[in-house]
């Protein structure tokens, strides 16, 4: 199963809750590039093939479907197979690579365990899994994504061709959000809702790139290594970039 990336066209923020930040994005499903995923015979220890990571977000996602009452069906399953995760997604690069690996894994289990819990039941338990998991999980490909990524809304939209340019630069999106605490000057809720009726093709040629992303700022912040040109865009909390094909 391919585990796409996403963009997001503008990323404002609107609000805090407790420690968390509401938002106001544009999510865009980019196909080309992915991760891929898939359900294998077991050849070593472990959830996931030569995972490094023991907290990676796929244990969350198994916990989930385990709390819904299929923890023996995964139990008996998991003791003959694995997951093989190929990475191709940049880890702290603002493409969601983490959260599109959870939600593929959700839609895997349900179909190879045939589990049969519905969309809107992974959608729900995706809340507990990460901030964007739920707009993967919903196979949307253009979404007005609020909330604390938990509200996620089907847009029509107008996508034009766009160059990704990743970076070896990890950003970590905790360490960001917490800057951009530390430099709040308050919400542009007008622009806010102004992007939130436009077409991606409309905001990318219309807004400058410190307009859309408030996460920007503080990103360069803390990793002044991190270069961004007038015609280029920031995906998340960085350190992918974007940028319309001429």
């Amino acid at each position: 199963m391919k585990s796409f990336a996403k963009l997001n066209i503008f990323l404002k923020i609107v609000g805090f809750r407790g420690q968390y930040h509401e938002l106001k994005s544009r999510f865009i499903l980019y196909k080309e590039l992915y991760d891929e995923i898939d359900l294998v015979s077991r050849i070593s220890d472990g959830l996931i093939i030569d995972n490094p990571f023991s907290d990676n977000i796929i244990f969350k996602a198994y916990s989930q479907i385990a709390n819904l009452g299929f923890a023996n069906e995964l139990d008996e399953y998991f003791k003959a197979n694995q997951v093989k995760l190929t990475k191709n997604i940049p880890i702290g690069g603002g493409l969601g690579g983490g959260s599109s690996n959870a939600a593929a894994f959700l839609h895997l289990v349900n179909e190879r365990l045939n589990l049969n819990i519905s969309n809107d039941k992974l959608i729900k338990i995706a809340h507990n899994i990460g901030a964007d998991v739920a707009f993967f999980v919903s196979g949307i490909e253009a979404a007005n994504v609020s909330g604390i990524g938990e509200i996620v809304e089907p847009f029509d939209d107008e996508i034009p061709n766009l160059e990704l340019i990743t970076s070896p630069i990890f950003c970590s999106t905790p360490k960001v959000f917490a800057q951009y605490r530390a430099e709040f000057k308050g919400f542009d809720m007008d622009l806010a809702n102004r992007l939130w009726g436009l077409k991606s093709s409309e905001i990318l040629n219309n807004y400058k790139n410190s307009d859309l992303n408030d996460l920007l700022k503080p990103c360069q912040t803390l990793y002044s290594e991190l270069k961004i040109s007038d015609n280029e865009f920031l995906s998340g909390s960085g350190s992918s970039k974007f940028k319309l094909k001429i």
